[in-house]
């Protein structure tokens, strides 16, 4: 019988499209917030590809937190770069990739589902003719749910959506290869035809997917269980082809702890999302962590089931005692939940054979959560975006479980069915939109997550942080101080006082503050960088130095403490000292603009004129009408003899800043010299009239035109 329009795949892909684009539509000006300013916004790596050409070369980055995720993440960031390169800092560029690969993902699930009924186990299902439906139901589940915003709309989780992408595409390609290969076997007996290589490309594709995955995020750790209890689950064949097939995952499952081998810090930290950014709880025994995580395993639960009062960073308890009555009823409930999964497996797995799809969502749901809720403890014990991929294992039992029940009921009970289903994909399409327009704006964020966690330090910083780039310092002033009523010795929030008191011209109040950031944390470059500057503003140039060194000392490839140090040693004449201190600089920010110019200036001093106009012209790639910089290449130009040259770059000055002396009384000696004297007489009048006092001028003028207009 002929398909009706609204079973057609290609209007089940159209919908999933269409769907997840109308969800997110309203991200692509999301700002940057949270850790992607420093996986993103201050990461140097990912501003070089020659870095992933040569990932050695990144190692004089080795000290940051960042060179450690690039080395275990080298996907993830290589997508990073690609952004970069292609959009710079604009933000629409990375949330259209983001939103591309989750669509990706929705549609990877759409066509594993139907594969998956065309496997041995259920091709004799009584929903088969259903297959459509099931897939298409946990697809749009997935693509529109509210749970995705945090691996969608936060940037910097691309890594989890992306591992995801791999994860889906490896497990795809392997049940595409082993389908295959027992069609192959069955009908051919080994013959030895061509038929062999496409199975044997689906699988060459599945095991380089599985790579890419662990080499996104440290969560494709579980992809070969989630193979092989697939293999176990729904493909057949002799035990000893089985296990074979799943030879190359398990060791692919290397990558990993190899991945880890030397780096410093617990592997909680390690496998955690980032830095100091995104962590908060103290150290937490492997217990604890494992308490926590049954209450924290419910939460995710509740929130797939009912999508309320999600939160970017949770004030969450940590339990201590499995006998507490949360953890221990929370514990029942994920156990009563696996046993369902073990007990429709064995009961119903040979009769009803489509409820090996529950079991498998079931099973899916625990085991791609383990490495992130287990018994590794990660200093942050909730996070919406760990959701992302284990709710795909929800969606498919919720998909099957619905259609099975569906398939039961009369045609009118099915309508009313049906348009139920509608109406809960249009609302969870709507509630993801609404979660979106909080991510819109930094304030809006951070204060939706104050209200909800109005407890937590690092949440009324980053609402300060937001209020601080806005430019409503008081605002900012108030959070910081809350902050550091919850937490005392937060560095960074004295920090961020002491640059507003600095920004107000308070010195005394900015050192104050700095001062006590650097006492809770001695290490802290940006407090010793920034006291510096205080300390040269009072002209102790000593004292400045100390803390250049102490900020150079503690963060090698901070560029601006350089900077600041080679402009003491320019302050004491050492221009060969303050000259090696600028290309450290350089090197460490290569689009240093004051670096570049001031670097022009030294060695203008130092007579190696050609090095400072390289220099400024490098500065005037980055500010094409900088007017310092163009009068001072003109002057070069002036003493080298390239007196067109010169004239050129004054008169770029006079267009962008007409008011300026300096570059018309150095145009009238020009012109004068080059017997222009009209061009010249108007410049020096110019330079009269703007300032009639003008001595040289007036000298020059009065003896080239005056003696003229007499004869």
């Amino acid at each position: 019988m002929k398909k009706d329009l609204i079973h057609k795949p290609l209007i089940h892909v159209l919908l999933i499209i269409i769907l997840g684009f109308l969800a997110y539509s309203n991200t692509f000006e999301v700002p940057f917030v949270f850790d992607d300013t420093a996986v993103i916004v201050k990461n140097p790596i990912i501003k070089d590809l020659n870095y992933f050409i040569e990932p050695s070369s990144a190692s004089d980055f080795k000290k940051f937190f960042e060179y450690k995720t690039f080395r275990r993440r080298y996907v993830g960031y290589l997508t990073f770069a690609m952004s970069y390169k292609l959009n710079g800092l604009d933000v629409a560029g990375y949330h259209i990739a983001n939103l591309l690969i989750h669509i990706a993902n929705a549609l990877l699930v759409y066509f594993f589902i139907l594969l998956s009924f065309k496997t041995p186990c259920l091709r004799r299902s009584s929903i088969k003719e259903y297959s459509g439906q099931v897939a298409v139901i946990a697809a749009l589940l997935f693509v529109t749910h509210p749970i995705q915003t945090q691996a969608v709309t936060y940037i910097w989780q691309r890594v989890t959506s992306l591992t995801a992408t791999f994860y889906l595409l490896s497990l795809l390609m392997y049940v595409k290869a082993r389908f295959k290969y027992q069609t192959t076997e069955s009908s051919m007996k080994g013959t030895g035809t061509g038929l062999e290589l496409k199975p044997a490309l689906c699988y060459l594709i599945s095991i380089i997917s599985a790579v890419l995955a662990m080499k996104t995020k440290e969560i494709a750790f579980t992809l070969p269980i989630t193979i092989g209890l697939f293999e176990l689950m729904f493909l057949e064949g002799k035990l000893r082809r089985r296990v074979l097939y799943l030879i190359p995952f398990l060791v692919a499952m290397l990558i990993i702890p190899l991945s880890l081998v030397g780096m410093d810090g617990p592997v909680g930290d390690l496998i955690g999302d980032v830095g100091e950014a995104a962590q908060e709880t103290k150290d937490m025994s492997k217990l604890d962590y494992l308490f926590t995580e049954f209450r924290v395993i419910v939460t995710y639960i509740r929130l797939i089931i009912l999508p309320a009062n999600q939160n970017l960073d949770y004030d969450y308890s940590i339990y201590h005692s499995f006998f507490n009555s949360g953890v221990f009823l929370s514990f029942l409930l994920l156990l009563s939940t696996i046993s369902l999964g073990i007990y429709l497996w064995c009961r119903y797995r040979n009769t009803i054979t489509h409820t090996r799809l529950i079991s498998f969502g079931i099973f899916w749901f625990f085991v791609t959560l383990s490495v992130e809720s287990s018994i590794i403890p990660i200093r942050d014990v909730i996070n919406e975006h760990r959701i992302y991929l284990p709710s795909i294992g929800v969606f498919l039992a919720i998909a099957a479980t619905m259609i099975m029940k569906a398939e039961r009921l009369r045609v009118r009970a099915k309508s009313v069915a049906a348009a139920l289903l509608v109406l809960i994909v249009i609302s969870l399409t709507l509630v993801t939109y609404t979660r979106n327009m909080v991510w819109s704006d930094r304030i809006k964020l951070w204060e939706d997550v104050i209200n909800k966690s109005p407890n937590k330090y690092r949440s009324q910083f980053n609402l300060g942080s937001a209020y601080q780039d806005q430019g409503s310092l008081d605002k900012a002033m108030e959070q910081y101080r809350t902050a550091i009523r919850l937490k005392p010795d937060f560095a960074k929030a004295y920090f961020n006082l002491g640059i507003i008191y600095k920004t107000r011209g308070d010195n005394d109040e900015a050192m104050k503050h700095f001062k006590m950031a650097i006492t809770f944390n001695p290490e802290f470059a940006q407090a010793h960088n920034n006291l510096g500057n205080v300390y040269q503003v009072k002209g102790l140039n000593e004292k400045a130095k100390q803390h250049f060194q102490a900020a150079i000392k503690h963060d090698p490839y901070f560029a601006e403490p350089h900077y600041n140090l080679a402009t003491v040693y320019r302050t004491k004449g050492l221009i060969d000292k303050a000259i090696d201190e600028y290309n450290i600089a350089i090197r460490l920010k290569p689009d240093y603009f004051s670096a570049h110019y001031n670097l022009g200036n030294a060695y203008a001093v130092k007579g190696r004129f050609d090095k400072a106009v390289k220099h400024y012209r490098f500065a005037l790639n980055i500010r094409p009408d900088d007017p310092d910089v163009r009068n001072n290449l003109g002057v070069i130009y002036r003493a080298t003899g390239s007196i067109n040259k010169a004239i050129e770059e004054f008169l770029m000055v006079i267009k962008n800043k007409p008011d300026w002396i300096k570059p018309h009384f150095s145009l009238g000696r020009l012109y004068l010299k080059k017997g222009d004297k009209m061009r010249a007489r108007k410049e020096l009048e110019e330079v009269l009239k703007l300032d009639p006092l003008h001595g040289e001028a007036k000298k020059l003028y009065d003896l080239t035109f005056q003696s003229n207009d007499m004869n």
